[in-house]
């Protein structure tokens, strides 16, 4: 296990996928991670999977997308721990694949009210506490996507949606220089989980074919993030790209 880092997480998403394995290795670090998700069994087992560490995490259900459910959150992770210092937005939905032309208002808004608002919502929370804590300061990690750079076909709401959190991203690294608030963005390609379980087996490229991808472990993912938390105050990492080596769909003319 490595050294502790003494401070409290707040990780979105944490019942699975990325936001699970990040929580997880937050915990293995000596963070007090702050659990957060719709389904609290799903957030339990999470800290199941950190053993003797499972003490140092607070399941907190919650909807991002709700901001009196935020800020409950966050008021329940100060009351615990006194403050926060991390904030992983990792809470997300692919939607579902669909041409632009078919693609309807309410799965337009659903996926931007929990990709992009439901991270606005949660940073703005963390910036209230982080600069009324003692000492002030923290930092945001927001988990962006190989989508904040290079499309999907038939994503246009995702798409969208990640392209604006960079946008954030760099709003927020901006305005918390005032405040000792770091922010930055990781961008994952292909990490294995439910959401890219079909990946694979086949999935719609660029060109109209269908071809599996290659995928990596979630734990580099997580072991990234751990990294970029574990930077002293003075120190960020505005972007970080992390993907499966073999990828076909980012560099190059996939």
């Amino acid at each position: 296990m490595a050294e502790s880092a003494g401070g409290v997480a707040v990780v979105t998403g944490a019942g699975s996928g990325i936001g699970a394995a990040v929580a997880v290795a937050l915990l293995e670090r000596g963070w007090r991670v702050v659990l957060a998700g719709r389904r609290e069994g799903a957030l339990r087992d999470t800290a199941a999977r950190a053993g003797d560490r499972a003490g140092a995490a607070l399941a907190v259900p919650a909807d991002v997308t709700d901001p009196d459910s935020v800020a409950a959150l966050f008021g329940a992770a100060r009351d615990a721990y006194g403050r926060v210092d991390l904030l992983v937005n990792n809470a997300g939905v692919f939607g579902t694949p669909t041409p632009v032309e078919d693609l309807g208002v309410d799965e337009w808004r659903s996926v931007l009210d929990t990709n992009l608002t439901g991270a606005f919502l949660c940073a703005r929370e963390a910036f209230r506490t982080m600069r009324a804590q003692d000492p002030r300061g923290g930092r945001i990690i927001n988990n962006g996507s190989l989508s904040a750079h290079t499309p999907r076909p038939r994503t246009a709401a995702y798409t969208a949606s990640k392209h604006a959190l960079t946008g954030l991203t760099k709003s927020l690294a901006l305005e918390g220089r005032a405040y000792g608030i770091a922010c930055g963005q990781i961008d994952v390609g292909n990490a294995a989980t439910d959401m890219t379980g079909a990946f694979t087996t086949g999935t719609l490229q660029a060109d109209g074919s269908v071809k599996a991808e290659p995928v990596m472990d979630v734990r580099h993912v997580a072991d990234a993030v751990a990294y970029m938390a574990g930077l002293p105050p003075e120190a960020n990492v505005p972007f970080l790209t992390v993907l499966a080596t073999a990828m076909p769909s980012f560099i190059g003319r996939g």
